[in-house]
C-alpha cells in the first residue's frame, strides 16, 4: 500500500495570480503535502499564499514548465517523498481529482499516471482537440503506446523516473519527451480520467506559444522518431516484458514471448505485418519502415522484423517479379541476362512492386497463421504442464 505522506502535490505557477490562491486552498483541502513552484512570474505570487501552509519556490527568471517539474521533484526527493502530482495553476485542473490518482497510484506505483480530460465540457478550444490528437498519434508512432490524452498537465509521476532518465526538453515539450523516455524504459503510461475546465473567450490565460512551442515539439517529435528506430536499446528501468524473437531457437522464443502475456493472435499478427512489408520493394528501409508500423499497431518490433528477413533476396522478390512480370506480360520471364536484370532493372522493380502486392498477402496470411497454430499449440502445452506440476505437489 502506498503511503500518501510520500506524494507531493505541485502547482507550477507563471503568471496566474486570479486563480493560484483558490487551486491552492483546494488542493490543501485534499493533500496536506502542497509545493508550489512559481517559474519566475512578473510579480512575484508567493505573497498571495502566504498564509497557507505550502511550501514555495521560486526561480529568478522564466525557465519553462519542464524546469519547474524537475524543480518540484528535487523538492519531493529531499523530502523522502516517492510520487509527484503536477496539476496546473490557471484552475483548469480541479483539485478534487486528486483522490483518482491517489487511488491510481496506489493500484500501479511504478506507473505515470496521465488525466484523460473529458472534452465533453463547455469551451474546449478547437486547437487543443487537435493538439491531443497530434501528440497521441505521435506518441503512438514512437512507442506503440496508446494514450488518451498526452498533452494533459494533470499527471502523477513515480519520482525514481527523474532520478534514472535524462531530459533535453524543458519547456511545454518536456511533458511529452517524458511520456516517451519513460514508456522505452519500461514504466507503464496510464490514463485517469479527469474534469477539464476552461474559461470562455478572453477569460482564457494560456503561456503556450503557438510558433516557439510548436516548432520545440515538432523537433522534439523529429529526434525521438529517429530515435525510436535506432538500433542500440533504451535505458529500462522496469525489466523488459517482451524479449527479442530469434529464428536460431523459435519455439524457445514463442514461449518466452507467451510467457510474457502477448497472446497467439499477436504473435501472428506481427509475423503477418512483417512478412508483409517485407515483399514490398522497400530498398534499404524495410527494417525503418517495419519498426514505424509495428510500433503504431502496438505489435512486438522484434519479431515484425525478424519475420520480415523471411523475405530477404532473392527467393521472395523473385517470386514477386516473376508474379509481376506474368501480371503484365501474361508469361513467366525465363530470360535471365544482363539485359533483363541489368538494362531492365526499373521495370524489374516495377514488377517485384506488382507482384508484391499479391505474394505479400498471401505470404503474410501463410506465416501470421502458421505461427498463430504453432502459437496456440505451446499455450495448451504450458497449460497441461502447469496443471501436471500443480497436481504433483497437490494443488487445484
Amino acid at each position: 500500500m502506498t503511503d500518501r505522506s510520500q506524494i507531493l502535490v505541485a502547482i507550477p505557477v507563471y503568471n496566474h495570480a486570479a486563480t493560484l490562491r483558490d487551486v491552492v486552498e483546494r488542493c490543501l483541502q485534499q493533500h496536506d503535502q502542497v509545493l508550489v513552484v512559481d517559474d519566475g512570474s512578473e510579480n512575484a505570487v508567493a505573497s498571495l499564499i502566504d498564509d497557507l501552509p505550502v511550501a514555495v519556490l521560486r526561480h529568478n527568471h522564466n525557465c519553462g514548465k519542464g524546469a519547474a517539474i524537475l524543480t518540484a521533484a528535487e523538492y519531493a526527493k529531499q523530502q523522502g517523498m516517492r510520487h509527484l502530482i503536477i496539476l496546473d495553476a490557471d484552475g483548469q485542473h480541479f483539485p478534487e481529482d486528486l483522490p483518482r490518482f491517489f487511488a491510481a497510484i496506489e493500484q500501479e506505483p511504478l506507473a505515470i499516471h496521465v488525466g484523460l480530460r473529458d472534452f465533453t465540457a463547455a469551451d474546449i478550444p478547437g486547437s487543443s482537440r487537435f493538439g491531443r490528437r497530434f501528440s497521441n498519434f505521435w506518441l503512438r508512432v514512437q512507442t506503440g503506446q496508446t494514450l488518451g490524452d498526452v498533452q494533459s498537465g494533470y499527471r502523477a509521476y513515480p519520482l525514481a523516473v527523474f532520478d534514472h532518465l535524462s531530459f533535453s526538453d524543458c519547456h511545454y515539450s518536456f511533458e511529452v519527451e517524458v511520456l516517451v523516455k519513460a514508456n522505452w524504459a519500461g514504466v507503464p503510461l496510464r490514463d485517469v480520467p479527469i474534469q477539464v475546465y476552461y474559461a470562455p473567450g478572453k477569460a482564457r490565460v494560456s503561456h503556450f506559444n503557438k510558433l516557439t512551442d510548436n516548432l520545440r515539439l515538432s523537433w522534439l517529435n523529429t529526434r525521438l522518431c529517429l530515435r525510436s528506430i535506432a538500433p542500440w536499446p533504451h535505458k529500462r528501468l522496469v525489466k523488459r516484458q517482451q524479449p527479442p524473437f530469434s529464428w536460431r531457437r523459435p519455439v524457445s522464443s514463442l514461449r518466452q514471448l507467451l510467457a510474457q502475456n502477448v497472446s497467439p493472435a499477436r504473435i501472428g499478427l506481427a509475423m503477418a505485418v512483417g512478412v508483409l512489408l517485407g515483399a514490398l520493394p522497400l530498398i534499404a528501409c524495410h527494417t525503418v519502415v517495419t519498426l514505424f508500423v509495428a510500433g503504431f499497431l502496438g505489435l512486438n518490433r522484434y519479431l515484425a522484423v525478424a519475420a520480415g528477413n523471411l523475405c530477404m533476396p532473392p527467393l521472395v522478390p523473385a517470386l514477386c517479379i516473376e508474379v509481376g512480370f506474368y501480371l503484365r506480360h501474361g508469361r513467366w520471364l525465363t530470360d535471365i541476362s544482363l539485359e533483363t536484370l541489368g538494362a531492365q532493372a526499373l521495370e524489374r522493380v516495377y514488377e517485384w512492386f506488382l507482384g508484391s502486392l499479391l505474394v505479400g498477402p498471401l505470404l503474410a496470411v501463410v506465416v501470421g497463421g502458421l505461427v498463430y497454430v504453432i502459437a496456440v499449440g505451446l499455450v495448451g502445452d504450458m497449460d497441461k504442464t502447469v496443471k501436471e506440476t500443480c497436481s504433483e505437489h497437490g494443488e487445484s
